[in-house]
């Protein structure tokens, strides 16, 4: 079993999302990990009345392409992470993530 793909063709929804082939449609990101990097995500997504739409965006459900884009993205996630945390807690030491 391949961890970076996975597809779930019992899915009422399946595909979430139009794409030319099926095949190669990765289901790994049901959800988009990358969604609270907002315009820094990297996808193809747009805004509505305030609210991020990323109906048309395939980025992370590409099979040989998405994993590896989303762990390209994560030390991002982990900084806005980190810092929000260290932004109500000043106390705590600063401690880098190589």
């Amino acid at each position: 079993m391949n961890y970076k793909f996975v597809q779930n063709k019992k899915c009422e929804y399946f595909p979430c999302h139009k794409v030319a082939e099926e095949t190669k449609f990765n289901c790994l990101f049901c959800y988009c990990p990358l969604y609270m990097l907002g315009e820094e995500c990297g996808g193809n997504f747009k805004y509505n009345h305030g609210i991020k739409d990323c109906s048309g965006c395939t980025v992370t459900h590409m099979k040989d392409t998405g994993f590896d884009f989303v762990q390209n993205k994560m030390l991002t996630v982990i900084d806005i992470v980190k810092n929000n945390y260290l932004d109500k807690h000043p106390d705590e030491e600063n401690i880098k993530i190589k």
